[in-house]
């Protein structure tokens, strides 16, 4: 399990300049009466999730932005044309929404399921199993025959110098990522927030924290 040491090792590397920042001191807790290491699983395996659901909100946010839609998906060609990117989501049926939401939850429950981790001989994040790690489909009563890390194994043949230094640049992509995001989402709601992005981001009048509300956005 890693510790707060590895932390501050794991910061020089990610980025030597800013290095070890941890200005909330949420390395030190111990969360739900955990061990300390335990925290520091749960933390790293959250920047790590966080990261990647950023990085596809990121490329998300732009592909909506500029009308971008699936060919052949009736749901989605439905959607009307030169909306503000989170007013895509508002003009969804309620019913793709929720099937959304159901997804990711499944995604979920199989990280977190202990069994799962088992079946492919590691453990959960705050056990001393790897950050970030997703397990195989081998376990599920319905296995499809692609993993949804690396489904065609591109990563197999890899040295562990490679894997190590591709980690590290994840982990960095996804900070920038949440950065992003959050940059083109204030832009949206507050117009001149960020500056480098005014003018480019239509003006959004809705929610952005109430996914379920009946919305009224603007372009």
């Amino acid at each position: 399990m890693e510790t707060k040491a590895d932390l501050v090792a794991l910061a020089k590397e990610l980025n030597p300049v800013v290095g070890y920042w941890d200005p909330l001191q949420l390395a030190d807790k111990e969360f739900w009466g955990q061990s300390n290491e335990a925290t520091i699983g749960f933390l790293r395996e959250s920047e790590i999730k966080h990261g990647r659901i950023a990085m596809f909100g990121f490329c998300g946010f732009i592909i909506h932005e500029n009308d971008i839609r699936t060919q052949g998906d009736a749901i989605a060609q439905s959607v009307e044309r030169g909306l503000a990117a989170p007013a895509v989501w508002d003009a969804l049926p309620e019913i793709a929404k929720w099937q959304i939401i159901l997804f990711v939850g499944v995604m979920e429950a199989i990280r977190e399921n202990k069994a799962v981790l088992a079946g492919d001989g590691e453990k959960h994040y705050m056990k001393g199993g790897k950050p970030g790690y997703f397990p195989t489909f081998d376990m599920i009563p319905h296995p499809t025959p692609f993993s949804l890390y690396d489904p065609f194994s591109v990563t197999k043949n890899f040295s562990e110098e490679k894997k190590a230094r591709l980690r590290l640049v994840e982990i960095n992509n996804g900070r920038l990522a949440m950065i992003g995001l959050f940059g083109f989402l204030s832009e949206a709601t507050v117009p001149g927030s960020v500056p480098l992005l005014k003018g480019l981001i239509p003006t959004y009048a809705g929610e952005v924290m109430a996914p379920f509300a009946k919305n009224i956005f603007t372009v």
